[in-house]
């Protein structure tokens, strides 16, 4: 097999030839054709990501412990990363426009944070008792979040959503749980396409998203055996699709209605303002959950709400619901997380972070809708998702007229030309990002669109 270095050398041939091959008239081979080019074109400037993928099968199933890092037909494989740029172990830049699927809302490095890791890894690890940094990170989180009074940190925002669930559950004597089609709460949370078989057993009731009478039948209905509503207020995984607001009315007036809690998932949508979706919408829900970037990069999750329902968390009082977790409180993410949030993510920062997310997703649309590509993006301020298809996306049921192999050639598109983002085409911005990134990727489309437009429709 080449070397990678012969493979890159050749690569700008290998493109030259299949542009000419696109443009060839008569012989514009079909979307599938199109598909194996690219696909090939990636086979041949990776060929150490192949080889680190195959010795990873041999102890990981599919040679993957992270599903949604998976693709065909290999995963690429990084060795390193500094501000927006990721370098894959075959030795190529990537500007990434994923940020570790919202995780990465710093930028990969940032200085401020790795000051705070080194300082705090020189002080010692596991400590295995409180530390210094953990109330003043509780602080912060509810001072920005209107409808966190106390908060308890988790190591996911998994383990939020499950501790949420129990509160829920415990407090109310309830058992039932509303959720939305195409939301993804964590790792045996998910709602993608209805109920998962390694999902937690609990009695879920799965109701369409932005349906608001559906979801305020279906809360009547259940009504005193109804434990909590938990809800995205945007989907994130599930395709960036913002909920309105009259439908998150509706949730949180009809649980109050039947005594049932109201949950606002906000692992991924806190990034959309400084108090995250609830205060854009001026809604405030029972219980809110956290994860992501609020930990500065390391693993980290969060639930909190209303006081009398989290002091019931309160270890000096008796009967307190237990909520034990080694590391809860670990003195890095502790660290970490507060060093981003009051040294980082000041309220102006995030703010123009989300302007430029808006304006990139403004102008991927005008692209597509001048040349009449069918291709859509929705999306709020810092996330976005490019979808296949043509017409008003409320909710995961519209996502069925996607061409899910137009998704693959774009994202294939994407990654020659040096972009990372998700498999699914969702973007996650983070600080690191530029205005003239934000334009190569824009570019990048037009060239999409220009090259591939016959064979879209």
């Amino acid at each position: 097999m080449p070397s990678g270095a012969a493979i890159r050398k050749l690569l700008p041939n290998l493109l030259v030839c299949h542009t000419c091959c696109m443009q060839s008239g008569s012989g514009i081979p079909d979307l599938e054709n199109a598909i194996a080019e690219l696909k090939a074109v990636y086979t041949n400037k990776n060929p150490r990501s192949a080889a680190r993928h195959q010795q990873a099968r041999s102890v990981m199933p599919g040679g993957n412990t992270r599903t949604t890092l998976f693709f065909d037909p290999f995963p690429l494989v990084f060795s390193s990363a500094t501000g927006a740029t990721l370098t894959s172990i075959d030795g190529d830049d990537y500007t990434d426009f994923l940020s570790d699927f919202t995780a990465g809302l710093y930028g990969h490095s940032h200085p401020e944070i790795l000051k705070t890791i080194h300082a705090t890894v020189d002080a010692g690890l596991t400590l295995g008792g409180s530390n210094d940094h953990e109330a003043e990170l509780a602080h912060e989180l509810c001072r920005r979040f209107p409808s966190i009074d106390l908060v308890r940190f988790t190591n996911s925002g998994t383990e939020a959503n499950l501790m949420a669930l129990g509160a829920a559950r415990a407090g109310t004597g309830r058992r039932s749980i509303i959720v939305f089609r195409g939301a993804y709460h964590g790792g045996v949370l998910a709602f993608s396409n209805g109920d998962s078989p390694t999902n937690a057993p609990y009695d879920f009731h799965i109701a369409e998203y932005n349906d608001t009478a559906g979801a305020r039948d279906l809360i009547r209905a259940l009504g005193d055996s109804l434990a909590a509503v938990l809800v995205e207020p945007m989907l994130g995984s599930g395709g960036c699709i913002p909920a309105d607001r009259e439908f998150l009315q509706i949730l949180r007036a009809e649980t109050e209605r039947v005594g049932a809690l109201l949950i606002f998932d906000e692992v991924m949508t806190s990034r959309l303002s400084f108090g995250g979706m609830q205060q854009r919408n001026n809604i405030e829900p029972d219980l809110t959950t956290l994860g992501k970037y609020l930990g500065g990069g390391m693993t980290f999750g969060a639930f909190g709400g209303r006081e009398e329902i989290m002091q019931r968390f309160d270890p000096s009082r008796a009967g307190a619901w237990a909520h034990p977790g080694t590391f809860n409180n670990n003195v890095l993410t502790m660290a970490a997380g507060l060093a981003g949030l009051q040294r980082v993510l000041t309220e102006d920062a995030l703010h123009e972070l989300n302007e430029r997310g808006d304006r990139l997703r403004q102008s991927l649309t005008s692209v597509f809708e001048r040349s009449g590509a069918p291709l859509r993006v929705t999306g709020l301020g810092s996330m976005l998702t490019i979808h296949p298809l043509t017409g008003v996306v409320r909710s995961r049921a519209d996502l069925e007229r996607s061409r899910e192999r137009v998704r693959e050639l774009l994202f294939f598109h994407l990654l020659a030309d040096g972009f990372w983002l998700a498999r699914r085409t969702m973007v996650a911005l983070s600080l690191s990002i530029t205005d003239d990134d934000c334009d190569g990727l824009v570019a990048s489309a037009r060239r999409f669109v220009d090259r591939y437009g016959d064979i879209l429709v």
